[in-house]
């Protein structure tokens, strides 16, 4: 392999990147406009819950309740209900996701100090946020009736007094606030670069064959090895600079935490980068068509990348095929380094099977599009 020779195709593909402004434009813009409309729609938060509470009772006992309800910023209340049926039609509209139903002999059966049971309605259509509004409405109800406990054996006066068996007492690490972006925009950035990068490089063979200038490649003594690395150099410059954006419009703008080695940092997202570039350019010397390329590279980037990687849904909770296959998900392997870099501050003592698995896949993944080139060369 001559360096002479790689450089030269290098420079050809940096002249041909230069000449072309709307496309370099896109594709420094497209990781910014993807990361803020991203970062700021999804949310895995689930709090200011549309509520609708309907109260038959009146009672102290009720307001007290309502209160607890109206306190809390899981819920968002939405007024006053005229009765049961309006609950359900609200919900049918979507106007609201919960509601409250509390029986005119609430406040009585409290100050008795008799179960006073308290009906909640949830719309079911959408489980995970019904299962997890369901969770707080049963912390906030048995925390109630903890308090309601108490008091009445207080002014029964004299007694044992009341305890909780076991208490828990939560310390959260990593994100001790909870926030879905500090999980979110580390996962974005690497599902972002590896589109970017494989959509950049997979039009650059195809597009020699349209234009009809790999014949002039073909003649020149560039090696199929010199005109895949070199291609990807050219773009690798490109790739680096969405890198540095994606990275500073998540700590700047996002304020996510950077807790680990940024070396490290550095050194894994090139070699995340090595096996995206490389790929695109195997994809696009496997499809002499720039349409079917660049169709073919949308699918095996943004598809796995998003679904398969861990980046919105949990890898656990697929069947054991599709958590199998996600193993050779390369951007399962670079959330995960990117997580342990932002978030746990852990470096490559933690992160080394990832890494490992990263600069496998990029040698491959080279080899592959060189003996690709070969074949069409042939």
């Amino acid at each position: 392999m001559s360096f002479r020779r790689t450089r030269a195709m290098a420079r050809k593909e940096v002249l041909h990147i230069w000449r072309d402004p709307r496309s370099l434009a896109m594709a420094l813009a497209v990781p910014v406009l993807l990361l803020f409309l991203f970062g700021t729609a999804l949310s895995l938060d689930v709090d200011r819950i549309p509520t609708l509470i309907y109260d038959a009772d009146g009672g102290s006992g009720a307001r007290e309740l309502i209160h607890r309800f109206q306190g809390s910023r899981f819920f968002q209340i939405r007024g006053m209900a005229s009765g049961p049926a309006e609950i359900e039609r609200r919900i049918d509209r979507n106007e609201i996701f919960l509601g409250v139903s509390i029986p005119h002999n609430y406040s009585r059966q409290i100050a008795a100090g008799r179960e006073a049971p308290v009906q909640i309605l949830i719309d079911g259509s959408d489980s995970n946020t019904a299962s997890i509004a369901m969770g707080y409405v049963e912390a906030l109800i048995r925390a109630y009736a903890f308090e309601l406990r108490k008091g009445a054996q207080n002014r029964k006066g004299g007694g044992q007094a009341l305890v909780i068996p076991a208490e828990a007492r939560l310390r959260v690490w990593y994100n001790s606030q909870l926030q879905s972006k500090n999980y979110i925009v580390p996962g974005l950035i690497a599902v972002i670069l590896m589109i970017i990068a494989s959509l950049l490089t997979s039009l650059t063979v195809a597009r020699e064959w349209e234009m009809g200038t790999m014949e002039q490649l073909l003649s020149t003594p560039v090696r199929p090895a010199e005109m895949v690395l070199g291609k990807m150099l050219a773009f690798f410059g490109v790739g680096v600079i969405d890198t540095a954006i994606a990275i500073a419009v998540g700590i700047l703008f996002f304020d996510v935490p950077m807790r680990g080695n940024g070396l490290f940092l550095v050194a894994s997202s090139c070699i995340f980068l090595f096996g995206a570039l490389f790929w695109g350019i195997f994809l696009s010397a496997a499809a002499r068509s720039q349409l079917l390329a660049f169709q073919i590279g949308m699918i095996t980037s943004f598809l796995p990348s998003f679904l398969l990687s861990g980046f919105v849904y949990a890898v656990e909770s697929m069947p054991p095929v599709i958590r199998t296959i996600t193993h050779l998900v390369p951007a399962r392997h670079f959330i995960t380094v990117l997580k342990g870099i932002f978030l746990k501050g852990v470096g490559l003592e933690v992160l080394w099977v990832e890494t490992l698995f990263l600069a496998v896949f990029a040698a491959l993944v080279f080899v592959l599009a060189t003996r690709k080139m070969k074949q069409k060369v042939a």
